[in-house]
This record gives structure tokens, C-alpha cells and sequence, in this order.
């Protein structure tokens, strides 16, 4: 009789919750989920899709979003985000609006952007208030994935992208506690 009360008990608690709407308080990501945190222009590459990791090193998950847009500059004010460049800036040209008229050769690589959300409180990257927002331009890379990387003595969370280049090269992007580094990590050994 004991654990036929429980039963219902924890029956009932279930179809409450559910219907309070607790399966709904993580959201989905996708192509609506990036135009209504960046912008009607950006687009998600459903290929590469997104990742979660904590990026900043402060505990709380972030998420790393593969996407496209043409001019990312003009909706930053309004959608609270800073658009970077640590890949130029690491061959010393730092300025995204300089940068951002540099065009890839490579048709499918054009466009392309690394969107993050670094998360804050208890919701993390989801809450409606995140820690920070970036766009990362001119990246090159075909796929990407966050890993943990050693740096001296140190281990970090970190973008790692296959460039898919003649040479086959993988970098990273790490997050220094101020900016994100781009760092080449050499060609594939086939």
C-alpha cells in the first residue's frame, strides 16, 4: 500500500511539472533560437551545428553555434554581442571592420561565423541575460568541435577547427581570461 502511495504521488508531481511547462525551460537550438539572440541575418549551419563547453573557465556552460552572415556588424547594439576576429588578429590585423572585407576564396567557407554565448547564473549560456555574446569572423573551417587544450600548465576548454585547406591544417581558439587567441596546430599527418 506504502509504494503504491509514492507511486501516485510521484505520478501526479511528474504530470504537474510537464505541464507547468518544465520540459520547455531549455531552449531548443536552432536556426529561431540564433535569429532571436543574434539577428535576422544569421543563419545556423545545421552540418556543424552547436556544442556546449565552458569556454571562459568560470564553471558555467557555454555554447559554441556554426553559422553564416554576410555583415554581422550592423545588428551588435541591438543584440548585445562584440564581433571579433581572433584569426586576423593573430597575423596582426585586428579590426573587424577592416577585416570583414577580406573574402575567402573558397565559396563555402564564405560567410561563415562562430557564434558564443558564454553563460551566466544557474541558467548559463540559455539565460536571458548571458555573461557575454560573440561573433567570430573569418574562421576558416569546415567542422568544429570544443575540447580541452593544454597550455603550458594550464587546461582549457577550446575551439578546435578543421580548416579543410589544401593542407588539411587544425587550429584552435582558446579564451585567454580577457580575448579569444587563435592558435595554427599544424597539418594532418596523411
Amino acid at each position: 500500500m506504502r509504494i503504491r502511495t509514492v507511486f501516485v504521488s510521484f505520478s501526479v508531481a511528474v504530470f504537474l511539472l510537464s505541464s507547468w511547462g518544465w520540459g520547455q525551460l531549455a531552449p531548443k537550438i536552432d536556426n529561431d533560437f540564433v535569429q532571436r539572440t543574434f539577428g535576422k541575418d544569421f543563419t545556423m549551419v545545421p552540418e556543424v551545428g552547436a556544442m556546449v563547453g565552458d569556454l571562459d573557465g568560470d564553471g558555467v556552460e557555454d555554447v559554441v553555434i556554426a553559422a553564416r552572415c554576410k555583415n554581422p556588424l550592423p545588428d551588435q547594439a541591438e543584440h548585445n554581442y562584440e564581433v571579433i576576429d581572433p584569426f586576423y588578429t593573430f597575423f596582426g590585423y585586428g579590426d573587424p571592420k577592416v577585416t570583414m572585407s577580406f573574402v575567402d576564396d573558397n565559396q563555402m567557407r564564405r560567410g561563415l561565423v562562430v557564434l558564443i554565448i558564454h553563460g551566466a547564473g544557474s541558467e548559463a549560456w540559455r539565460s536571458e541575460a548571458p555573461k557575454a555574446k560573440f561573433v567570430m569572423i573569418n574562421l576558416p573551417y569546415l567542422t568544429i568541435s570544443v575540447r580541452r587544450m593544454k597550455l603550458s600548465k594550464k587546461v582549457v576548454q577550446a575551439i578546435y577547427c578543421e580548416e579543410g585547406n589544401a593542407l588539411h591544417e587544425t587550429s584552435a581558439v582558446f579564451f585567454d581570461g580577457k580575448k579569444y587567441r587563435y592558435v595554427p596546430m599544424g597539418a594532418s599527418m596523411e
